[in-house]
Order: structure tokens, then C-alpha cells, then sequence
């Protein structure tokens, strides 16, 4: 899947276009959001103040109250924001992730467990990235992605990303003649369609736009809504932008590396690699490296590329930069009887690998 990368101030996606008038979202579709058991909302700082730049009260309170009657009414909801909300009758945990904490599978179990945990015992979590600790390479760098696969880690049965713009439009909606697209099946659906900035903020359409695709791949129906329509979003009527669900969901690593994971580096491979780790699936051993670029330790992201530098996949690597140059075109039974039984290993497992790119 080709993304339009994070923060950019437009973009372009694939060749169809979908105005409201043309092609009206199920309401049967748009339904299922509002039985969803657990729910994902995102609301930017841009959508909670004024255009003076003050604290918006009145939106504040709307907001809160749509979510708080989404719980008291049974549902479970988790809301991806830069701050907590004082709780009318419900109480409010702040939870601090990195982009680190879903990749390691003990960081991400528990903070699968926690989130669940607080969710059964009613409480509503309110999700930030925690800036305190995150690197460049653990960064999500923006809440609309990081939303996204929070939706994925709780299985939620719907995402909602709430803007200062009411969906996503076929141009600058505040240029004449500007037209809201209501239903988007697939990412050819957004041929023609220029991605813009929202008011403020790192996000914009753009991000909002990535995060509905990753949510979507993930079998989450996701609406692109402004944040008046909180509550028409959640009932399930006819607001924002519905971006319909599809495929099976990935594992949440393989989700992480695909579309939260910074790679440190980048191994070149011949031919025969590419084939087998695209087309067999198979994991990455030394055979079939070419050269290594970059600096990087045990554990960390790497690119995957063919010989003209495409990137094929992203994985875990198993080795640090500085060892990968003397495995390089050698079989893993003679390394492991020249240096020892813990060389007979693969450069990359299939099991910590995504395939990004299809190659005839």
C-alpha cells in the first residue's frame, strides 16, 4: 500500500473519486458503529479551542458528554487526545504510549491488558504518546495514527478521527465548489483528490486519511468526521466520511512495522531474496544480502530493498549493522560451524517481516 507520508501538506491517492452525491454510504454499514461494543475516538487540539486560540468550553462539554453517554449507555470508548476531560460520573485514566510499547510483545501485552482492564472496569482511558520518553525512532508522529492502532490493540469495532473539517472533501473545502466525499471503499477511491492541512496541529487530512487506511486494513470501520459531529459520527448517521472495512486483521507487529516503525537502516538483496522473502513468505538469510547502509543494533526496523533500492519489506533484524558485512553471501550451516551454533539464524524472520511492495 503507497502512503502519502505523515504531515505532508497534500497528496495524492490512486484513480477513482467518490463525491457525496454519487455513491451514499450503507446505513446498515453505518449502523454497525453505533452497536460497536468499544470504540476509538481522536479529537485534535485544534478542535477543542477557539480561532482565537482559546480553550473552546462549550466543545469541550459537547464532546464530553457524547462520550460519557456512550458509556453510561453500555459501550466502551477510548479517546486518543492531548489531555483528559473532567468526568461527569465517569472516571478518566491517562495512558502513555510509545510506538516502542507495540512492538515489544511484553510492552505491548501489557498495555493490551491495561487498556482492557480499564475498559471493563468502566473507566474511559484517554491516549497520548508519551513525548517524555519517545525517540524519532519510536515516535508515531501524529495521534491520528497512533489511534488507528490503538483501535487495532483493543479490537475496537469502530474508529472515529474528529477534526475542524466536517469529512473529507474532493479539494480544499474551503475553496468554491468543494464537494464532501461520503464513502471511501478502497484507496483508488481517492484518484484526484488533493489532501490538505486541517486548521493546526501536525495532522490534517492527510494523516487522517493514513490512519482510515490503517484502520481499515485492520477490518476497523473508521468515519472522518468535524468534532460537532461527535455524536451523529458514534449514532451511526450520515456525518463525515466513511471509510469501509476490509481484509483480515494483521498482526499487530506486522502493523506496527508497515506503519509506525522508523526503519535505522537498509539491506540490499539479490534477486533470489526478493523473490523468496515476497513471493515464498520466506525469512531473510545472509545468502541473499548485497550490501548494508546505515547504522542500526539487534531488535531495530530495517528496510528491505532490491537491488535498485525499492523497498520490498520491513523487518526486525537480528544482527547489528556492524556484523551483517561478513555474513553477507554465506549460507547459515557454514557460518554457524566457522563462529558458532548462535550464527545459524536467520538476518530477518519471517515472523518479524511485513512484504510492502509486490515485484513481478
Amino acid at each position: 500500500m503507497s502512503r502519502a507520508p505523515a504531515g505532508h501538506g497534500g497528496g495524492r491517492y490512486g484513480p477513482r473519486l467518490q463525491p457525496e452525491s454519487a455513491v451514499p454510504a450503507s446505513l446498515a454499514e453505518r449502523a454497525a458503529i453505533a452497536s460497536a461494543g468499544r470504540v476509538v475516538v481522536k479529537i485534535g487540539s485544534s478542535s477543542l479551542t477557539t480561532a482565537a486560540g482559546t480553550i473552546d468550553d462549550a466543545r469541550i462539554a459537547q464532546l464530553t458528554e457524547v462520550l460519557v453517554g456512550r458509556v453510561r449507555d453500555g459501550g466502551q470508548v477510548v479517546l486518543v487526545s492531548s489531555g483528559a476531560f473532567a468526568a461527569r460520573g465517569v472516571q478518566a485514566g491517562q495512558i502513555l504510549l510509545t510506538a516502542d510499547d507495540l512492538m515489544r510483545r511484553a510492552h505491548y501485552r501489557n498495555a493490551q491488558r491495561t487498556l482492557n482492564r480499564l475498559l471493563e472496569l468502566g473507566i474511559l482511558p484517554v491516549v497520548n504518546e508519551n513525548d517524555t520518553v519517545a525517540t524519532d525512532e519510536i515516535r508515531f508522529g501524529d495521534n491520528d495514527r497512533l489511534a488507528a492502532l490503538v483501535a487495532h490493540v483493543i479490537r475496537a469495532g469502530a474508529l472515529i478521527l474528529l477534526s475542524d473539517v466536517d469529512g473529507l472533501h474532493d479539494k480544499d473545502p474551503r475553496k468554491p465548489g468543494a464537494r464532501r466525499i461520503d464513502r471511501v471503499n478502497s484507496q483508488a477511491d481517492l484518484a484526484g483528490v488533493t489532501l490538505g492541512r486541517a486548521r493546526s496541529g501536525t495532522g490534517g487530512m492527510v494523516t487522517k486519511v493514513d490512519a482510515a487506511m490503517i484502520a481499515t486494513e485492520a477490518g476497523i470501520p473508521t468515519v472522518v468526521a468535524s468534532a460537532d459531529q461527535a455524536a451523529a459520527a458514534l449514532a451511526g448517521e450520515r456525518a463525515g466520511t466513511y471509510f469501509t472495512a476490509h481484509g483480515r486483521r494483521p498482526a499487530t507487529r506486522q502493523l506496527w512495522l508497515a506503519h509506525a516503525a522508523a526503519a535505522r537502516g537498509r539491506l540490499m538483496l539479490d534477486a533470489g531474496a526478493v523473490r523468496a522473502v515476497v513471493a515464498g513468505r520466506a525469512s531473510l538469510l545472509p545468502a541473499g544480502i548485497i550490501a548494508v547502509e546505515g547504522e542500526f543494533d539487534a531488535g531495530d526496523p530495517v528496510d528491505l530493498c532490491d537491488a535498485g533500492g525499492q523497498v520490498i519489506a520491513r523487518g526486525l533484524v537480528n544482527y547489528d549493522a556492524a556484523e551483517v558485512p561478513a555474513l553477507m553471501g554465506r549460507d547459515t550451516r557454514s557460518l554457524a560451524a566457522e563462529l558458532g551454533p548462535e550464527y545459524e539464524r536467520e538476518v530477518v524472520h519471517r515472523d518479524d517481516l511485513v512484504v510492502l511492495a509486490r515485484v513481478e
